[in-house]
């Protein structure tokens, strides 16, 4: 219900703000001010160069920081109203804000996917590998597809990126595990983007 409600419904975006103003202050609010203009901007745009306006916003805007820091929470799924107000997140952060946002300019479901994968750090000699996450766009279901990472700004196809190895991705049709093209499971058995979901419909996710 809540998937098909993005679709079709988008978002209230003077209850985002409004919410953004109760919970972190006048600067949240101007933020949320800031990214309804530039989707704006964005919504005649072809849809490649959605992908990097979208991607080049939210780096350059959101500071990285853990969940610990701005949470005080070992690990929490932010929105991006949460992202917005804080001005900082981490990688999943990033990709949630990303996502919504592209959905929001009308970038098909099935085009995206949030990917949960393992990136070598120190080099292509280290052998040291941390989870992260990315959100990977497909053109067709079995493209390679391009990958939008906070890490770097330039938006490159997966083949070009051999310091990620995909574990498992999602959107609202479902997990995907490994490079799968059909969902394997539903995406109700993600908990967190259960939770994820009902703190938006407050936020101001139309159904």
């Amino acid at each position: 219900m809540l998937g098909i409600g993005l679709a079709r419904g988008g978002f209230d975006v003077e209850r985002m703000r409004q919410v953004a103003l109760q919970r972190f202050g006048m600067a949240a609010a101007e933020a949320v001010d800031n990214w309804r203009g530039a989707v704006a901007g964005w919504r005649e745009l072809p849809e490649e160069a959605q992908l990097q306006r979208v991607n080049e916003y939210f780096n350059r805007r959101i500071r990285f920081a853990d969940d610990a820091v701005v949470w005080g929470q070992a690990d929490y799924w932010a929105t991006p109203v949460e992202t917005l107000g804080r001005g900082a997140g981490d990688c999943e952060d990033f990709v949630f804000a990303k996502y919504f946002t592209l959905r929001e300019l009308g970038v098909a479901e099935g085009r995206l996917r949030m990917t949960y994968v393992r990136a070598q750090i120190g080099g292509p000699a280290s052998g040291v590998t941390q989870a992260h996450m990315v959100l990977s766009y497909y053109v067709t279901p079995e493209a390679v597809p391009l990958v939008l990472d906070n890490l770097i700004t330039v938006i490159r196809p997966a083949t070009a990126r051999p310091d990620l190895a995909p574990v498992f991705s999602f959107n609202m049709q479902g997990v995907f595990v490994g490079g799968a093209v059909q969902a394997s499971q539903p995406v109700d058995r993600l908990s967190r983007w259960r939770e994820l979901l009902l703190r938006m419909r407050a936020e101001g996710l139309r159904e």
